[in-house]
């Protein structure tokens, strides 16, 4: 159990693009309907030429320090989580701190590991934070996702970002995280190589051997460890690469329909991959009361899965009232057609 982390602050961006799902289905001539239903997906959030990993993560950072009163400079450790950095060479995190006015005394990285690079990132702030060494850390996950046209994936990835302050300070904890377990393995369910414009998938095989052998077993691992069943939680948060997978691995688990509803917000924009499960924990923590305990599991691909046990206290309710919340950004929407969608994520000109 950890005895000295939490978060002080959190914030979340969404862009403003939607694209339905039946612009997709449309133009390759499927049933919009069908596609809908099988997904658990109605639209996506797509950037706009002005938008990608870093500026967005800039936005969700802004919004986190504002929140917990954090001045930039404070922060002595930034991790971002995303498999769409934009340089191939070139940290996204410093150009992150550099906007953010963080100053030059932190530590900066980039991690990738598909959908769970930034829950990865917290893990190693935690251990920073218990160990002493640091007062406060940023981490951030935020995707541009990208999807082959005509892909399966064409459907449901989207954009967004998190960035949570964590922090060894009890008296300012909004959250405090008590305790996290992982599972890891090789299993490349999921993949892109160095230069090529668009991931590659095993279909199915990403659905049993890979997203619920790995979320399922994370979790389990977590709750023994801790003694605890799902019944002991007020919410739960699993990875939502659509709508459909992260209800059945709640299910199996134990947990209630209920639990997963108030963070199940993959069908309004999509999944933007390493932003994915942070923001359905954005959306949970707008509703949640003091003393919840919140079940978080993330997921990546290649794979591996973490699972976090939270609390709230009770300085959460004033906190979020500072900035935008996740229900502000889902109503901002303007909807695109399926042309300018292509022409936005360049895959026209």
């Amino acid at each position: 159990m950890l005895q000295n982390v939490g978060i002080v602050g959190f914030g979340a961006y969404i862009p403003a693009n939607r694209l339905p799902v039946k612009e997709v289905a449309e133009f390759w001539g499927k049933e919009p309907k069908n596609i809908e239903k099988s997904l658990g997906v109605i639209e996506k959030a797509i950037p706009d030429e002005d938008e990608d990993a870093v500026t967005m993560g800039v936005e969700a950072g802004l919004a986190a320090l504002k929140m917990g009163k954090v001045p930039p400079e404070k922060l002595e450790a930034i991790y971002v989580g995303s498999e769409s950095h934009p340089y191939a060479v070139n940290p996204s995190a410093t150009i992150i701190g550099e906007a953010l006015g963080v100053g030059r005394n932190y530590l900066a990285a980039d991690l990738e590991f598909a959908c769970k690079a930034a829950t990865a990132g917290m893990e190693n702030l935690a251990g920073l934070l218990e160990a002493d060494l640091i007062n406060y850390g940023m981490v951030i996950g935020s995707d541009a996702s990208q999807a082959k046209p005509h892909d399966a994936l064409e459907y449901t990835v989207g954009a967004g970002a998190a960035a949570f302050i964590l922090s060894r300070k009890k008296e300012k904890f909004l959250v405090q995280i008590l305790d996290f377990a992982s599972y890891s393995s090789d299993t490349p369910d999921f993949w892109r190589r160095d230069g090529i414009p668009y991931p590659s998938h095993q279909g199915r095989f990403s659905g049993k051997p890979a997203y619920f052998v790995h979320v399922t077993s994370a979790a389990k691992k977590l709750l023994e460890k801790n003694k605890m069943k799902p019944a002991d939680f007020s919410y739960c948060v699993f990875h939502m690469p659509n709508g459909k997978f992260p209800l059945e691995a709640a299910l199996t688990l134990g947990f209630e329909k209920k639990q997963l509803e108030p963070g199940l917000i993959v069908g309004q924009i999509g999944n933007p991959y390493s932003a994915s499960s942070l923001l359905g924990l954005c959306s949970v923590l707008e509703v949640a009361k003091p003393n919840d305990l919140i079940f978080l599991t993330s997921y990546g691909s290649g794979a591996g899965a973490d699972s976090f046990i939270l609390k709230t206290t009770k300085l959460l309710n004033t906190a979020r009232k500072r900035v935008s919340g996740i229900k502000e950004y889902l109503n901002n929407r303007r909807e695109i057609s399926y042309s300018k969608y292509l022409r936005l994520t360049n895959k026209i000109l």
